[in-house]
């Protein structure tokens, strides 16, 4: 049987199994629905980032550039700090509204970096908080602050990118590399086409990032998008303002207090229009 499982005739089960074992998890863990921070595995804490420039700066061999990668990496981990705050406040609010499921999870790659920094910050208000790890050949070891029974580990990107997805009511992004620009172009793709709901909230963080990375006016002045396309994000560059953002939108578009009936389980298959 196990040859068999692992041969190419066995990959629809393979992929059936990367749908129904996390469908049963998240019943099981009474989750209904999540918040999505991406963003780059490459971008270390505070603290981590000063260990790293100090052990430069007293470096016998480094070099200019050792240097300069350093202290860039000193400036970028506000990102990873504000990433940690945004998910312990928006974990705390969560847990407040008095839901008879856990709402509004705060979810992320699973792995180092800014993914790091949500599952922690979520861990750090007590919340449960969701990790959709994949195998790859560098980067992607799970991080240790996934709440148990959370920590999920797929072989296939879509059907981890399908689970981003299916419980999203929102969506951070923070400054990240290919992987982070393919995972917010899916997203931007699905809201345009309809195939996610208009409802779902995108946050770019960090305008002199994205700014600098990202110029969506050619699209419009090629006619490869229409105006109202950018308006199916928007940016943020404070904790206060995506917090403040996150929470009136979640509250007036996706949460009606409701008292279930016995037995009732999430209605996480209802979630998209």
């Amino acid at each position: 049987m196990p040859p068999f499982l692992e041969s190419d005739d066995a990959r629809p089960l393979r992929i059936l199994a990367e749908y129904l074992e996390p469908l049963k998890r998240f019943r099981d863990e009474n989750i209904q629905d999540t918040v999505v921070f991406f963003g780059s595995a490459r971008i270390r804490s505070r603290e981590a980032a000063d260990r790293a420039l100090a052990a430069v700066k007293t470096s016998t061999t480094a070099t200019t550039e050792d240097r300069a990668r350093a202290e860039k990496a000193v400036l970028s981990s506000r990102y990873y700090e504000d990433a940690r705050e945004l998910a312990r406040r928006l974990t705390t609010w969560s847990r407040s509204l008095g839901a008879p499921h856990d709402r509004f999870v705060v979810c992320s790659g699973g792995g180092p970096g800014i993914m790091e920094a949500a599952n922690r910050g979520a861990c750090e208000a007590g919340g449960k908080t969701v990790g959709l790890n994949i195998h790859l050949p560098f980067e992607q070891g799970a991080n240790a602050y996934i709440s148990r029974g959370l920590h999920f580990e797929f072989h296939y990107f879509f059907m981890r990118k399908f689970w981003f997805a299916y419980l999203a009511k929102a969506l951070v992004v923070f400054p990240g590399g290919f992987g982070t620009l393919d995972e917010l172009f899916e997203i931007l793709t699905l809201v345009q086409t309809q195939k996610l709901s208009s409802h779902t909230d995108i946050i770019l963080y960090g305008s002199d990032y994205w700014d600098s990375v990202l110029k969506f006016e050619p699209f419009i002045e090629w006619g490869a998008i229409a105006p109202k396309d950018l308006e199916l994000f928007q940016r943020c560059d404070t904790v206060d303002h995506a917090f403040d953002t996150l929470t009136a939108n979640l509250l007036s578009r996706h949460f009606t207090p409701a008292t279930p009936q016995e037995g009732q389980a999430p209605a996480i298959a209802k979630t998209r229009t």
